[in-house]
């Protein structure tokens, strides 16, 4: 067994530290250095910048009132070396428990506003329609709506009162059915 395995010891060839020799080592290593020097630390750069602004996008995503507070946070992250950053970061999943007892509601206004939009274009869902009026209504049992709110709110109202009317005239139209067979032989 020692013998065969001094035999392939002997022979093994030689082992080479690049499979490139002469002028084309010296082209790779220029061409490694000039990567490594200026595309490597915009890359670092830019990744490290998509990592600090991720608690906005996720601040901007979830609607959190405090969404410009928590920006402004990033953007000192970036100046401060990332230090702040996981401030940042826990504060965007946070509910801000202290904001709805201050103002009625959680959610930042472009939340109102998008399911504004949605309900003008018709695809806001019964129960957001019904989860947007309770909110609607529980700002206002604190005090004066914002004038878009308020409008929003008006307009919520308009569309149950119609939908009441055309469910009440629907019925009020409906044919009245025909007594059962066993209630006209009981009478």
């Amino acid at each position: 067994m020692r013998l065969l395995l001094c035999l392939f010891v002997l022979a093994a060839t030689p082992a080479r530290a690049s499979f490139l020799s002469g002028e084309a080592l010296d082209t790779m290593a220029d061409v490694m250095a000039i990567v490594v020097l200026f595309l490597v630390p915009v890359v670092l750069i830019i990744v490290f910048w998509l990592v600090h602004v991720m608690p906005e996008k996720i601040a901007h995503k979830r609607h959190h009132p405090q969404t410009e507070a928590i920006t402004t946070l990033c953007l000192l992250s970036l100046v401060f070396g990332g230090l702040l950053w996981p401030l940042a970061w826990l504060w965007a999943y946070t509910k801000p428990v202290g904001y709805r007892v201050a103002y009625g509601t959680d959610k930042h206004d472009n939340y109102y506003d998008e399911m504004a939009e949605k309900h003008r274009a018709g695809t806001l869902l019964r129960d957001d329609l019904r989860h947007l009026r309770e909110d609607l209504e529980a700002m206002e049992s604190r005090g004066a709506l914002p004038p878009k709110l308020k409008t929003l709110k008006d307009e919520l109202d308009a569309l149950k009162r119609n939908a009441v009317q055309a469910e009440a005239a629907a019925i009020a139209a409906a044919p009245v059915p025909p007594p059962a067979a066993n209630e006209r032989g009981n009478g």
